[in-house]
């Protein structure tokens, strides 16, 4: 096969094949179960124009390929008594990135965890009950962590979640 109609390969570490490219009928599914988790099959199907067999179907790749992590509910943070919200960055000691990814998981309140380049080297987002529950996880929790170099705490005034376009 010419290289460039082959396959791209999965990233290093993740065993599963790669996921085989989109048609705009996967994309039009997946705008949709972005905007609402909770559609039918038969919704779906009939929205992208496609049998409820074909929509399953695809569903199911997509699920299975991977292209679809899971199906969730979005959460007013506020509203469930995580009052609090920040972005921490951190520094970390040179290849620690998989021990504190899976220690920062363990964490409460951590919804979202990237490593990332520039002046530090880990963005985490977390939601607390308040300042206080924040203080204590920021000083007690992840300073704590011998792998941890420094930390800056970013308060979350004001957010908003954007949509896909429909």
């Amino acid at each position: 096969m010419p290289e460039e109609q082959m396959a791209p390969e999965a990233p290093e570490g993740d065993h599963r094949p790669a996921a085989r490219p989109l048609d705009p009928v996967d994309r039009s599914i997946l705008r949709m179960l972005q905007l609402d988790g909770r559609a039918s099959i038969r919704s779906v199907a009939e929205r992208v124009h496609v049998s409820r067999a074909n929509a399953y179907a695809r569903i199911n790749r997509l699920v299975e390929d991977g292209v679809i992590r899971g199906f969730t509910a979005r959460v007013d943070h506020e509203r469930a008594g995580q009052g609090a919200s920040a972005y921490i960055t951190l520094k970390i000691v040179q290849n620690s990135w998989r021990t504190v990814r899976e220690k920062l998981q363990a964490l409460p309140g951590a919804a979202h965890i990237a490593l990332v380049s520039g002046d530090f080297d880990v963005l985490l987002l977390v939601h607390t009950a308040d300042n206080r529950a924040l203080r204590e996880l920021v000083l007690t929790r992840i300073q704590a962590m011998p792998e941890v170099l420094s930390t800056r705490t970013l308060l979350v005034f004001e957010e908003t979640d954007l949509e896909p376009e429909p």
